[in-house]
């Protein structure tokens, strides 16, 4: 275009300056950028070691807060969640990709999504498309959050070195990868997470670290001792706001409002100042603790009901409403008012009935073994809800395991086809370990007791045993269920103990007398569920056909195992679940045939939505990445725009 201006000065000076020219100058800046776009320049971000990258999401119930800030700059702010979802797609669309001349540059990554559980949503690939549609599809659940798991996935998936022929396992065996982590830093377990010494970890903070939230963080029920329609519920309440709140409490009964309390917590207190002291025993904490507090309804309520407490914080435009709503209610199934009756069949067995003479019985009398076998005989034996057996078990078929009924049975060792296998005295043991979530287990501390006679089980394969508790030499304490009864069997001599000098002997005996009486007695009487646990129960001979309903009325089929139980989990959301069923309408006592499930969040490190700025793994402390860089920024397609 330039050329034939000037053509006639070229005839009369072949060699001469160049002149200015506007075009001339434009193609020399296209040329450059040209040049420049082949060079591939980029600008450097924060993550750089790799080419591979995993995608950690928190999907945890303090994800719902809605205090992230709106990515399209509008004044409301979005849930923490959807805006962890939006940064993850940015991060995934600026991915490196492959080109006619480098196939294999392409960067990959995999999305993990984490709360008690965790699962991988894509593996690795570097279709930025099935990875973008796999994070648009996580969605939050109402349980805590546990990044073990997730980092286990990561590194079981992570590519490993191979030494001859074979991956070496360690954890800086493989190559190393990129690790993005978005969460609001609400991780208890995360002092334990160990991400691979090569592997770079980016934390994304997600939410404000000063945010006011109230939640519910327990409830429970007692019925008064002399008089049991006497119903008490405990509500505990906890506030991570700078000011002091105040709000009311409404309790409800079968869905009907009873009652409503005004509550007033105080603001949570400023973190102190350090001494030199202080400072040279450890870090200072990163937050003050939430501010707590409770509050209590009594009343008379002889049947059984579900109690639903709910906190009255504001309407959703109330600027002093709560930014997390999914712990302002919780709720609990209340068996009816009932004394059990209780024998006890023992030749002389003092701890025992100590240990049950303080409990709200209507009956508790005491058998030999030869007495209450003609008890049994005489099928008068039914009259009782619960019967004790120390060192003795009644006769049974061959075959059998027990006979129907509760029982608590304390140094033996129900036999049969679905029974255990008594191996012989062992040598003295401690308990290892038991399983806290069991209505049975849950709140004892068993780790002062010493056992010097224990006793050696086994418990055959497909038999419906579950071990409630284990001691060093083997099971100590379970749980069998058969089709008529449901026992818990103490497998060793409680006499040759120091268990029952110990509170948790009393504890246990009480639990366990109530959670066999209960569930023989009235099977609406159900166990409170966590999001995260499973649902695992029990349902009566005959029964087909069980289906859960859920929260949000969706209808599951349930699979009936041979002993009658049914599963489902984990559990995601809070609420109301029930199991509903053809056949058998009952158990003894019970007038409907459906049960009824209640799962609350109730976890405080949840409810308190303040965000860490730092993340405390079990190798390194990891500052929360602020300023949104994240991955190269490529600049070549936009000097090919230009």
């Amino acid at each position: 275009l330039w050329k034939k201006a000037i053509q006639d000065l070229q005839a009369n000076a072949p060699f001469q300056r160049l002149r200015k020219n506007l075009l001339l100058f434009l193609q020399l800046i296209v040329l450059a950028a040209a040049l420049f776009a082949v060079a591939q320049p980029q600008f450097k971000g924060a993550t750089t070691k790799g080419q591979r990258h995993i995608i950690m999401l928190d999907r945890s119930a303090s994800m719902q807060a809605q205090d992230a800030p709106s990515p399209s700059g509008a004044p409301r702010p979005v849930q923490r969640l959807e805006a962890a979802k939006k940064e993850a797609i940015d991060l995934i669309d600026s991915l490196r990709e492959s080109n006619a001349f480098q196939r294999d540059i392409a960067d990959e990554a995999m999305v993990i999504a984490f709360d008690t559980t965790a699962e991988v949503v894509a593996n690795f690939t570097s279709g930025k498309g099935a990875l973008s549609r796999a994070v648009e599809a996580i969605t939050a659940t109402d349980g805590g959050s546990s990044l073990e798991e997730a980092m286990r996935l990561a590194l079981a998936h992570a590519p490993r070195r191979i030494v001859e022929g074979k991956a070496v396992e360690g954890l800086s065996s493989g190559e190393p990868v990129s690790m993005h982590l978005w969460s609001d830093g609400a991780i208890p377990d995360a002092p334990r997470v160990l991400p691979g010494v090569e592997n770079e970890v980016t934390y994304h903070v997600v939410g404000k670290d000063v945010t006011a939230n109230i939640g519910i963080t327990s409830i429970r029920a007692e019925r008064d001792f002399e008089n049991p329609t006497r119903l008490t519920v405990y509500i505990s309440i906890q506030s991570t706001d700078d000011r002091e709140r105040a709000f009311d409490v409404e309790l409800s009964i079968d869905g009907v409002v009873s009652g409503v309390k005004a509550v007033t917590l105080p603001a949570v207190a400023p973190l102190p100042v350090l001494t030199e002291e202080a400072a040279e025993a450890g870090p200072a904490p990163d937050r003050s603790p939430a501010a707590t507090g409770g509050v209590v309804f009594a009343f008379d309520q002889p049947e059984g009901a579900i109690i639903t407490a709910r906190l009255r914080t504001g309407g959703e435009d109330d600027p002093q409403a709560d930014v997390l709503r999914v712990d302002d209610r919780a709720s609990i199934i209340v068996p009816p008012a009932k004394r059990l009756a209780v024998a006890i069949v023992t030749r002389g067995n003092l701890f025992l009935q100590t240990a049950l003479s303080g409990l709200p019985l209507a009956r508790l009398v005491t058998f030999t073994p030869e007495q209450f076998q003609q008890e049994l005989d005489a099928r008068r034996a039914r009259e009782f809800d619960v019967v004790i057996l120390d060192s003795w078990l009644p006769r049974v078929a061959p075959g059998e395991t027990l006979p129907p009924g509760r029982w608590l049975v304390f140094n033996a060792v129900p036999g049969g086809t679905l029974g255990m296998v008594d191996e012989g005295v062992g040598e003295s043991a401690l308990f290892v370990d038991w399983a806290r979530e069991h209505p049975v287990m849950r709140g004892l501390v068993l780790d002062n007791a010493v056992i010097a006679q224990s006793r050696r089980i086994s418990i055959p394969e497909g038999n419906p045993v579950a071990v409630l508790a284990t001691m060093s030499t083997g099971p100590a304490i379970t749980e069998v269920i058969t089709p008529e009864a449901r026992a818990i069997v103490v497998t060793f001599d409680i006499a040759q103990t120091t268990w029952p000098f110990d509170v948790s002997f009393v504890v246990f005996s009480a639990s366990a007398v109530t959670y066999l009486g209960a569930d023989g007695a009235d099977p609406s009487i159900q166990r409170m569920l966590k999001p995260g646990g499973v649902l695992a129960d029990g349902l009566p001979i005959g029964v087909t056909e069980p289906i859960l309903v859920e929260p949000d009325l969706r209808e599951t089929p349930l699979v009936l195992a041979p002993d009658n139980r049914v599963t489902f989990g984990p559990i995601r959301k809070t609420g109301l679940y029930q199991v509903k069923w053809s056949g058998s309408a009952t158990d003894p006592g019970a007038t409907r045939p459906l049960r009824t499930y209640a799962a609350n969040m109730t976890d405080p490190s949840e409810s308190d939505v303040r965000a860490m700025p730092k993340l405390v793994l079990a190798s390194r402390t990891v500052l929360a990445e602020q300023d949104g860089k994240v991955l190269d920024r490529r600049l070549w397609p936009w000097l090919l725009l230009a």
